[in-house]
């Protein structure tokens, strides 16, 4: 099962290498991985999609990740009430025959064209994860030049408590 967990981290060089590794090495599958600045200045926020298919290796994972000096807190926030989103830039090969119907496939989706060549659109898109693979798949038909994605970031919804009753669904250092 994919999961999302969410780790507050020091922002310090080589703390996202020291983790991946750890994660390498304990040959934890990582999905998709963001890594951006928190509201508080020197934290950032990391957001994982790993493939774990029981608890007793999502209790490990938590566990080694929250042995790493520069880790503050860990969370699996798969089952929680979050808000999740990652972006999508798409370049599609776009003619004056076609790039009206791109236009049209693109409105429901919320997306944009944000830059337009001779021969090519750049489609930008945020959304779930779902929403964002539904529309690369309409575009693939017209021909897709490149195609970049970020990972999945995300955080709780409203005011949810950060722990659960789960001992492994959040570790944090006190």
């Amino acid at each position: 099962m994919k999961r999302i967990i969410i780790a507050t981290v020091q922002d310090r060089g080589g703390v996202l290498n020291r983790i991946t590794g750890m994660l390498h090495k304990r040959q934890f599958n990582i999905e998709s991985i963001s890594v951006g600045a928190s509201e508080t200045e020197g934290i950032s926020k990391m957001t994982f999609v790993v493939e774990i298919n029981d608890k007793q290796k999502l209790e490990q994972l938590t566990k080694q990740l929250n042995k790493q000096i520069d880790v503050l807190k860990v969370m699996d926030v798969t089952d929680k009430a979050l808000v999740a989103r990652e972006l999508a830039l798409i370049k599609v090969v776009g003619t004056n025959q076609t790039r009206a119907e791109i236009q049209s496939i693109i409105t429901p989706f919320r997306a944009a064209v944000i830059d337009v060549s001779k021969d090519s659109l750049i489609i930008q898109v945020t959304g779930k994860p779902d929403k964002v693979d539904a529309l690369i798949a309409l575009l693939r038909p017209y021909g897709i030049k490149e195609l970049t994605k970020t990972g999945l970031t995300a955080f709780l919804r409203g005011q949810q408590p950060e722990q659960s009753n789960s001992d492994f669904n959040l570790v944090a250092k006190g």
